[in-house]
Parts: C-alpha cells; sequence; structure tokens
C-alpha cells in the first residue's frame, strides 16, 4: 500500500479509502490510485483488511444440497449481488446428518463471514440457539422463523390458490401427493398441506387421509405404487397436487403410460414453477428462487452495514396459480348424473 501511495502521490489513507470504495476520495486521485494499484499488480489482502475493519467480506450460505434446481436458481442471484458489493460467497453444503452434526459442532462460519444464509433447514431448538451465539446476522431463506430475519414465499396461501384452482375445476376428490426425504430437511411440505387441506375445509369437503400419500421424488418405481394405491381406492381422485414439480412429472408419466389421460381422466397440478413444468407442459403453483436469493442477499448487506437493523424482518414472496395443459374440468359420469350442485360448487364458480 505504500508503494501505491508513492506512485500516486497520496497518503496510505487515501490508498486505503479509494480501495475500500469509499466516496470520500475525488474523482481525479481515485483515478490515479486506482492506475497505480494496476501498475503494481496490488490486490487488498482480505486477511490484513479484515483486522483492521473485523470484516471479513464474505457472506456464507448453509445448504442441504447443491444438486436441485432451487438451490442453482437461489445462488445464482445471489452471487452476482454480492460479488458487484465486493463481497465473497463461501457456501457451505451439508447433504446429511453426520455432516450437519460436524457442522453446528464447530461452527467453521464463525470465523470466516459476516453474514449467514441458512437455505430450507427444519432446525432444532439447540441448533437455532448455536446460530443466535454466532454474533453475526443469520438469514433464514425458503423458510419462516419467528422473531429472526427470514425470506420465504407463503406455502400455505400457494397451496390453498392451487387447490382453489382445482376445485374451481369442478374437482371433489383431490388427492395430495407429498415427497418423503431425509429428516430435518425442510421443503414445505407441512405448510403445502395445511394450504390443501384449508381450501378443501372452506369448500365444505371432509378431509380423507386416503387421499395424502408420500413418495420418493426420482423414483419411477415409488410413483407408480403411490398411483396403484389412490387409483384402487372405492372412489379414487380426480385430481392429483404434488407438492413439487418433479414429482408431478412422474405422476403424468406414469398415468399416461397405463393410458389414462391427462387432463381428460386426472388432472395434475404441481409446484415450483421449474423449467421442466414448461417443457412439459405442466399446470402448477410458481414461486421464484432467484427473487428469494436476490431479496436474501440485499438483507444480509443491509445487516453487515447495521446489525441493528431489520433484525426481525420478514420477507413474503408471492406465489402464482400457472394453468397450462395437465388441469382441466372434471370429467364427469355422463350416466350417473354426478355434477355438485349447491353448497358443493358448479364448474367455473369459488366453491362456497
Amino acid at each position: 500500500m505504500a508503494d501505491v501511495a508513492e506512485r500516486a502521490r497520496v497518503s496510505t489513507s487515501t490508498v486505503s479509502r479509494t480501495l475500500r470504495g469509499l466516496p470520500t476520495v475525488s474523482p481525479e486521485v481515485r483515478a490515479r490510485v486506482e492506475k497505480a494499484a494496476r501498475e503494481l499488480n496490488f490486490a487488498v489482502s482480505r486477511q490484513a483488511a479484515s483486522l483492521v475493519t473485523g470484516r471479513t467480506g464474505t457472506v456464507a450460505v448453509l445448504v442441504p444440497t447443491l444438486d436441485s434446481w432451487f438451490m442453482g436458481s437461489a445462488l445464482s442471484s445471489l452471487a452476482p449481488l454480492l460479488r458487484a458489493a465486493g463481497m465473497q460467497l463461501n457456501v457451505y453444503e451439508i447433504p446429511d446428518l453426520a455432516e450437519r452434526s460436524a457442522f453446528f459442532e464447530h461452527l467453521p462460519a464463525r470465523r470466516n463471514a459476516d453474514a449467514l444464509l441458512v437455505f430450507s433447514f427444519d432446525l432444532t431448538d439447540e441448533e437455532t440457539a448455536r446460530l443466535d451465539d454466532l454474533g453475526m446476522p443469520v438469514i433464514y431463506v425458503s423458510r419462516h422463523v419467528a422473531g429472526r430475519p427470514s425470506v420465504y414465499v407463503d406455502d400455505v396461501a400457494g397451496a390453498l390458490h392451487g387447490t382453489r384452482h382445482l376445485l374451481n375445476l369442478g374437482h371433489r376428490r383431490i388427492a395430495f401427493v407429498q415427497t418423503a426425504g431425509a429428516s430435518g430437511f425442510s421443503f414445505s411440505s407441512d405448510e403445502r398441506l395445511l394450504g390443501y387441506q384449508q381450501a378443501l375445509t372452506e369448500a365444505g369437503i371432509p378431509l380423507d387421509d386416503d387421499l395424502v400419500v408420500s413418495t420418493r421424488v426420482g423414483d419411477k418405481r415409488a410413483a407408480a405404487e403411490v398411483l396403484g394405491m389412490l387409483l384402487s381406492l372405492r372412489e379414487p381422485p380426480t385430481a392429483l397436487f404434488a407438492e413439487q414439480d418433479e414429482l408431478a412429472v412422474a405422476l403424468v408419466w406414469n398415468l399416461r403410460r397405463t393410458r389414462i389421460a391427462v387432463p381428460e381422466r386426472i388432472s395434475v397440478l404441481g409446484f415450483d414453477d421449474q423449467p421442466l413444468a414448461d417443457w412439459f407442459d405442466l399446470s402448477t403453483v410458481a414461486q421464484s428462487p432467484s427473487d428469494m436469493g436476490r431479496e436474501a442477499g440485499e438483507l444480509a448487506l443491509k445487516l453487515i452495514d447495521d446489525s441493528g437493523t431489520d433484525h426481525e424482518r420478514q420477507v413474503v414472496l408471492p406465489t402464482y396459480v400457472i394453468p397450462r395443459a395437465t388441469t382441466a374440468p372434471v370429467a364427469w359420469p355422463r350416466d350417473e348424473g354426478e355434477r355438485p350442485t349447491g353448497s358443493e360448487g358448479t364448474l367455473g364458480r369459488a366453491p362456497s
């Protein structure tokens, strides 16, 4: 830094202010300092700078996996935002419970970041308390954590609106298909199930436990088994609401494989609006992980600059029902006159 100051004919404190991007340096002086730094191949040492500022210039991210559309979309919008602010991104992938236990035992982010973003973890009270003790802003993403900064979509409202879409098409036997995953990694199953149940209750339709089933994502046989259970019920469903698009696509694939027409015989609705939903013309409830990552990054930068600001801020992003080719009006039996009337609702109108 002294060499840069000598070449630019300024003090070392001016070099420091310039390279930190402070506005108290004139454009002419800033140009001289930056030119001298380039000529000397000077780069700021983050370790040295952290001794002066108490900051690392890094935001840490805790994720359960990197192999997902959601995480990829969120991080792809978060990374450039942090880069533009002169911050680095440090990702901790915790794919299983053993690595999760080790992370919370050692808390490596304590020494390596100015803020921590926690994606899609259903934490215990003890784990949340451990993060509270980090001494840095902790922002929860895709999860609502009361009393702490959170960025998420209202999954209850999203599933409620999705179920209403099916109800308004005349469906009354609507199955909800959940994902079965490792304990401790949350993908909003409980909230989406609650929204589905609320929509049925407000429509005056009794809840049926036989219509709520679980299966594994990416397993065709498991999806086929779930369909077998649902289609062998005395009153099988006329619509399926899958809590993830990948699961919805697997259900559509199995239905068409067995010559059951979608949506003529059974409607299928997903949740997320992944790119594959557009390719498969899948009706779905859309959310934007890109917006979620961007909002989380902006909130992290605000909290780093002033840890007393927005320390309990909740950012709730919207969801939208996107009707495509896998949902349609219910196919009522022509010979039995079973079309609902009165309090059961009518096709094209919201049920009472």
